[in-house]
């Protein structure tokens, strides 16, 4: 299953994404275990996720609202890297990785829903009609 996304770049760059969230979180503090330790981690994991459940849809337009989906996860994980550094929990380097990994993740998803939108504007319904 996870044969085709591999190949997608949007999934690829949300699946490090997701690896290096892991990796930072890891040095919260352990009071933040079930807060922004576990939102950071579900908001990446949300991203890569999303694409790839979306990937498997054959109509276009469920395609592109799990891609929407991806983009909102990403939009918060953000947030979340934005509120780790002001309150400390990442170092300039950590957020020095994640913050330019999460912008290039996000042009990268965003280039996929417009290629996608320009399809189904095309009046291809589903992902037979791209062959």
């Amino acid at each position: 299953m996870l044969e085709g996304v591999r190949k997608i770049k949007a999934w690829q760059l949300a699946d490090q994404l997701a690896i290096e969230v892991y990796r930072v979180t890891k040095g919260f503090p352990r009071e933040e275990i079930y807060g922004l330790t576990s939102q950071m981690r579900r908001s990446a994991v949300s991203v890569p996720a999303n694409i790839v459940e979306g990937s498997l849809r054959k109509n276009l337009k469920e395609y592109a609202q799990f891609l929407y989906v991806a983009m909102g996860s990403l939009g918060e994980l953000e947030y979340y890297i934005h509120l780790a550094k002001e309150l400390g929990y990442l170092s300039e380097e950590q957020h020095k990785i994640l913050d330019p990994l999460r912008e290039e993740a996000g042009k990268t998803l965003y280039g996929l829903i417009r290629w996608i939108e320009e399809q189904m504007n095309k009046g291809k319904k589903t992902k037979s009609d791209l062959a």
